[in-house]
């Protein structure tokens, strides 16, 4: 593209190229390439000369005219000032101004600079040569007084003392010219096949091409190595020159006439064996051509670009439909087309090409343009991009203009990269210049995508930091614009978190989607935070999720993510609240309603919603806000949930739950759920909990237990009495549990029923034999010995069992002769051992029970003879104070008889049987014994010293000696028998006291 900024503003003249819009045709591509002409001081130079050739280094541009002089460019165009300190550090520091050499008196035909850029060596019409040092005054002239055409120097010229160089022209012969201790030599390499057109020296390969082909030539070991033939049919090479240009180290490019070759040039492995050291060095490189076309265009120049290449194509002129290929020379004077440069693949694919509005290109033959390139590293090309900084400058010269290419939105060039020994003065046009081509180059390519609708592309740029930060606002807005007018609303709301990142614009963004009524597409990307939006937004977009159901099942994730704050959940509630009864209620929709009325703190109604839901976690939501009181209407769905924590809920919250609402409840949702698991389930844990409780439901609990639990039947059959017999006893006849008929039956007073289900149904006669003794009824002996008589294998179970309930020898009369008892003889062997076990226990039973009944006796007896001490509260005082004292005598146990009324059945009434005297006249302890008979104990003590004086001198017993009952007098039992002589006796009865 052409810029008027950039200095190129078209030609008038353009011709105007009819293009018709075709569906098929493939999709436009951006330029390879992006030009600028060159200005400075170029446009002053050729308004009087005319360029003829141009050669670039990587520090400066050389240009050679028509009038023989050769200028020093910097690469904006300007005439430069060099200095000498730079290239000899040993110099004393001096500027030359150097604007041009005047090195020739005729056409400059070829410029070359040497690989660090300080020589510079140019051929002419006029036979001479001329090598000029850029940095001192060293300038060497060698005459051939033949038009020499084309100029090589050794890339190495500035570090070797030879000097090399190799020239040519139209004497046909090529130089090589070296540098010897005597002066300056000649050597002639070729001669004798025409013209020498063109050279270019590599590392130590020559090429050079004369009117029969190209030749190369390796300077380090003398040898010539290949030969390649002049194309047929190539016009002759003073109308359209051949052009050679080295791609790297081993490949050479050929552009001849309509022709391309490319040639490899690569040392043969059987070089490092020693055995081939005599052979021709030249059969030590193998020599292949790796590509080779043909093009539709004239070669005016050739040059690399990365694995491609870069072709000034000169068109011919059509006449009669057809391209004259015969002559270089337009037809007619003034027709001839714009130059074209194409970027080509090494198979001839074109990847671009760009007509160039060269100034006058209608008056220009193929031979009046040339193509030079500047030196890049091959290795910084990478998968179709430059390393920053070495990107390739391509210089298309013209006899009245210099334009200048490089790859289009590249990085620039780094001010490294242009030779940093090189002059302040050159470093400084070289900053200028990058940032010249940076700006343009960024903002052309931004504007080209944007322009053909390759937003994504230029958004791409953008992102990597190009451009100015204006341009990237500009970019982002169309890029989304570009989306939302091609409906992708969904990548558009994908792109808005990268693209508006911290951007104010996010509200507009949020209105527009929903003018657009595509918002939902836009939720899950809107901020919270940085940037936090106005309440309205979030507000806008919750209520757009929620009246679109293709979104509801998004709602719920978006209101658990955003925070609480930043929006109102009342808009959105009312937004939803009439949806809910509608065609359009979904899950997902009253999952989010349940969330906003958590937030707006409606927690019952949310509780009712999650209800609905089944949300696993409701249980924990009824104990964080205590919501109790709203269980009741949602039995069933907690019985789904969670049916154990349900139960456990609905047991401790019966004032709530009633068992009646439970039931019902459940009842009615039979098709939802499997209603009578459940109830089985409640009403068992209801029983275990409170077997009163469910009494209503026992009739059902029956039926359950029988369907799902028929083990726990019998025990809820005997631990509840509020359920019906006779329903319970149809109930198990229909689904065959005979112990739980025989319990029934056993309960309905209908023993011989039940005997007979046990007998006949379950066959098992020890239960029979466990049911008739628990009943304790001799008819129903009767009954089972009469079932049993006709089957043999009962009567000899019946045998082995009636042992104490039954007399054996009366089963065994009962039994009808000639019936075959199995095993008989054993199990009477058994009755009889039983029956002597059984008269061994009873009798020792008796026995034990005889001396258990003498020893009681004797006890008692012991017992009642023992007298009760009553003692006053002196004698209490001063006898605890004597326990205090005497730790290992029992402890005894004193009534005051101030606390304490004796009321005697004797006749004594509460008087002292002695002396007659009330006991509470005299403060006197007191003696009373189990006889009802009581004494003063002075009273008894004076009694029975005159008894013991009758009898026998005695020592009335001290006070402390006077036993009453005590705890411990049943450990003393037979001590109690010696010392009985030495109790206290009751004076009035007969039976001794002791």
């Amino acid at each position: 593209m052409w810029a008027k900024e950039n200095g190129i503003e078209g030609d008038d003249e353009r011709e105007e190229e009819s293009e018709e819009d075709n569906s098929d045709e493939e999709e436009e591509e951006e330029p390879r390439l992006k030009y600028q002409r060159m200005g400075g001081s170029v446009p002053t130079l050729l308004q009087s000369d005319a360029a003829s050739c141009i050669a670039v280094s990587e520090r400066m541009i050389a240009l050679g005219t028509h009038s023989g002089s050769v200028h020093i460019l910097d690469f904006l165009g300007n005439q430069i000032k060099l200095e000498c300190k730079e290239a000899i550090p040993t110099a004393l520091i001096a500027i030359v101004e150097v604007k041009e050499f005047i090195a020739h008196t005729a056409a400059v035909n070829d410029l070359c600079f040497d690989i660090e850029g300080e020589y510079i060596g140019s051929c002419s019409d006029d036979g001479s040569v001329v090598i000029n040092s850029l940095f001192t005054e060293e300038r060497l002239k060698f005459e051939y007084h033949r038009p020499m055409k084309a100029i090589a120097l050794d890339p190495d010229y500035v570090r070797k003392a030879s000097r090399r160089f190799v020239t040519g022209g139209l004497a046909g012969h090529l130089y090589y010219n070296v540098k010897k201790w005597i002066g300056y030599r000649d050597q002639v390499l070729h001669s004798g096949e025409g013209p020498i057109h063109s050279v270019k020296w590599r590392n130590s390969l020559i090429a050079w091409a004369n009117d029969a082909g190209v030749k190369v030539y390796d300077a380090a070991n003398d040898q010539r190595l290949t030969f390649i033939e002049r194309p047929r049919g190539s016009p002759r090479p003073e109308l359209l020159l051949p052009h050679l240009v080295w791609q790297d180290d081993n490949l050479l490019v050929i552009g001849w006439g309509t022709s391309i070759k490319i040639v490899s040039i690569r040392n043969n492995q059987n070089r490092a064996n020693d055995t081939y050291k005599n052979l021709q060095m030249s059969s030590l490189n193998k020599v292949d051509i790796v590509a080779s076309f043909q093009t539709s265009y004239f070669i005016s120049g050739i040059a690399p670009f990365g694995d491609s290449l870069v072709i000034l194509a000169y068109v011919p002129v059509e006449e009669d439909g057809e391209k004259d290929f015969s002559s270089a020379t337009p037809s007619r004077q003034g027709n001839a087309q714009r130059p074209e440069v194409r970027v080509v693949t090494q198979n001839n694919d074109e990847l671009s090409t760009d007509a160039l509005p060269i100034h006058g290109f209608e008056h220009y033959k193929a031979k009046d343009y040339s193509l030079a390139h500047s030196p890049f590293s091959g290795s910084s090309y990478s998968g179709g991009q430059w390393a920053a900084g070495n990107e390739p400058l391509y210089y298309i010269v013209s006899p009245k203009d210099v334009v200048i290419a490089k790859p289009s939105f590249s990085m620039g060039i780094s001010p490294a990269s242009l030779a940093l020994p090189a002059p302040r003065s050159l470093r400084l046009q070289a900053n200028k210049l990058t940032q010249i081509w940076d700006a343009r180059d960024t903002e052309d390519h931004i504007s080209w995508l944007l322009q053909h609708g390759r937003h994504e592309k230029a958004l791409a740029a953008v992102e990597a930091g190009q451009g100015r930060s204006e341009l990237h606002e500009e970019v982002k807005l169309k890029y989304l614009d570009s989306l939302i007018v091609e409906h992708k609303y969904a990548e558009a709301a994908s792109r808005c978190p990268k693209l508006l990142r911290g951007s104010a614009a996010w509200e507009r963004w949020v209105f527009h989607f929903a003018h657009l009524r595509q918002l939902p597409v836009l939720v899950p990307y809107i901020p919270t935070e940085n940037p936090r939006l106005r309440d309205t937004a979030y507000e806008v977009a919750l209520v757009a999720l929620a009246t679109n159901p293709s979104f509801h099942k998004d709602l719920p994730s978006i209101i658990r993510t955003w925070p609480h704050n930043i929006y109102s959940a009342s808009p959105v509630i009312s937004a939803i609240e009439p949806q809910l009864n509608t065609s359009s209620s979904t899950d997902a929709l009253k999952e989010a309603l349940a969330e906003l009325y958590v937030i707006d703190g409606q927690y019952e109604k949310a509780f009712s919603l999650y209800a609905d839901l089944m949300k696993p976690n409701l249980f924990d939501f009824i104990e964080k806000h205590n919501l109790h009181d709203g269980i009741r209407e949602k039995v069933a769905q907690l019985m789904m949930i969670d049916c154990k924590r349900a139960i456990s809920l609905f047991i401790h919250h019966r004032d709530i739950v009633s068992p009646s609402d439970v039931v019902s409840q459940l009842v009615a949702a039979k098709t939802k759920c499997d209603y009578r698991q459940f109830l089985h389930l409640y009403l068992h844990s209801l029983f275990e909990s409170n077997p009163h409780a469910g009494r209503d439901f026992h009739d059902m609990q029956v039926e359950l237990y029988a369907d799902y639990d028929p083990k726990m039947l019998v025990p809820f059959l005997r631990s509840s009495q509020h359920y019906t017999l006779e329903k319970a006893h149809e109930i198990c006849v229909k689904r065959g549990l005979l112990k739980e008929q025989v319990f029934i039956l056993g309960r309905m007073g209908n023993a011989k029923q039940a005997l007979t289900v046990i007998i006949n149904k379950l066959g098992d006669i020890e239960e029979a034999i466990e049911f008739v003794s628990n009943q304790h009824d001799d008819e129903l002996w009767e009954e089972l010995i009469k079932q049993c008589m006709n089957k043999p294998e009962m009567v000899g179970v019946l045998l082995e069992h009636t042992v104490g309930n039954l007399d054996p020898l009366y089963i065994v009369n009962r039994v009808p002769n000639g019936l075959e008892i199995p095993r008989l003889r054993d199990r009477l062997v058994k009755i009889i051992t039983d029956y002597r076990t059984e008269t061994s226990l009873r009798h020792g039973c008796n026995e034990i029970l005889k001396a258990d009944c003498v020893n009681l006796l004797i006890k008692c007896y012991k017992e009642a003879r023992r007298a009760i001490y009553l003692g006053n509260e002196e004698d209490e005082s001063h006898n605890k104070s004597n326990n205090k004292n005497s730790a290992s005598h029992p402890a005894k146990r004193y009534v005051s008889v101030r606390t304490t009324e004796v009321k005697s059945k004797s006749r004594c009434g509460a008087r002292c049987c002695i002396c007659f005297d009330p006991f509470s006249i005299q403060d006197v302890a007191i003696y009373a014994f189990f006889c009802c008979h009581a004494y003063h104990e002075t009273c008894l003590s004076d009694s029975i010293i005159s008894i013991s004086r009758q009898t026998k001198p005695a020592t009335p017993p001290p006070r402390d000696n006077l036993q009453y009952y005590s705890d411990n007098g049943d450990d003393n039992d037979d001590d109690d028998d010696s010392v009985d002589d030495a109790r206290i006796r009751c004076i009035l009865c007969t039976t001794a006291a002791g």
